[in-house]
């Protein structure tokens, strides 16, 4: 063979083992390509997945905050109603017919109370505890050595809170020094 033959050999067999070699890489690229888009895809998923789920809880929450906040406003409108309830129990009455009435009072005191509590809404306990801003708005001071400081001794206005953690009304209260 001569040079030019050889050298053309050469050549031929160096194309050849280019093309084999892109050939063999051309799958894996074409495959890696593949496995790339795929976890890019599963990535975007995930995130998108999560994105959502965020979405729901924030919007469960709004909601139940919102649902709360209408409880507290009407429970805040409608308690004056019981206030005047119980004081119409406190009056005096002499008569058959005005005690028959007080009864019926009672009566229609006790559904507003289960009214309240069926949407979650409950007394704050004032009298003989310890005086607590949170939930208790001292309207008086009394000074007694018999009783100790920041106590509670007397519920002038009755205070009451929903789902033990929100205050709808603060307890107006007297406190022992």
């Amino acid at each position: 063979m001569s040079k030019k033959e050889k050298e053309a050999v050469e050549k031929e067999a160096a194309e050849n083992t280019e093309e084999t070699a892109e050939n063999e890489a051309a799958p894996e690229t074409a495959e890696e390509s593949l496995e790339q888009k795929l976890k890019d895809a599963n990535e975007k998923y995930m995130r998108l997945y999560a994105e959502f789920d965020n979405y729901q809880k924030r919007t469960a929450r709004e909601k139940d905050a919102r649902y709360a906040d209408a409880v507290i406003d009407v429970a805040a409108k409608i308690l004056p109603i019981g206030d005047n309830l119980e004081r119409a129990l406190q009056t005096e009455v002499t008569s058959e017919d005005a005690v028959k009435l007080k009864d019926g009072v009672e009566l229609v005191l006790k559904q507003f109370n289960d009214a309240l509590s069926s949407i979650g809404v409950s007394e704050i306990a004032a009298y003989g505890e310890q005086f607590d801003p949170n939930y208790h708005n001292a309207v008086m001071h009394v000074e007694d050595e018999s009783i100790d400081d920041n106590t509670v001794v007397e519920e002038l206005i009755k205070g009451y809170k929903y789902k033990d953690d929100r205050v709808v009304r603060h307890s107006m209260v007297k406190v022992a020094n």
